[in-house]
């Protein structure tokens, strides 16, 4: 798998945005078949710091509804994969640089 399909976007919430500023932590959204030690070379590669640790998750897919004028339309959002990347004390990661 190239590096430039492991990463697809940064997760900016607020809770991912108070891990950045209090545990060096960022998340990401990453393909489902990316492993950690693929993810963390990505990072270093693209971002150009160092990766203490990274942890994944596994979001699963939901089952969504909404009423339109031809009735109940049903269907599902697809799954995803997210990577909480922890960097080295002293190193940060500019993600709206960009926007």
């Amino acid at each position: 798998m190239r590096q430039s399909e492991i990463l697809i976007k940064p997760i900016l919430t607020e809770k991912a945005n108070a891990q950045q500023e209090t545990l060096r932590r960022y998340a990401f959204k990453v393909d489902r078949r990316a492993n950690k030690l693929e993810i963390k070379k990505a990072i270093q590669d693209f971002y150009g710091v160092n990766v203490v640790d990274v942890n994944t998750a596994v979001a699963p897919g939901k089952n969504k509804s909404r009423n339109t004028k031809a009735g109940l339309v049903q269907g599902m959002k697809s799954a995803y994969k997210k990577a909480f990347v922890t960097v080295a004390d002293g190193e940060t990661i500019d993600l709206y640089a960009n926007i």
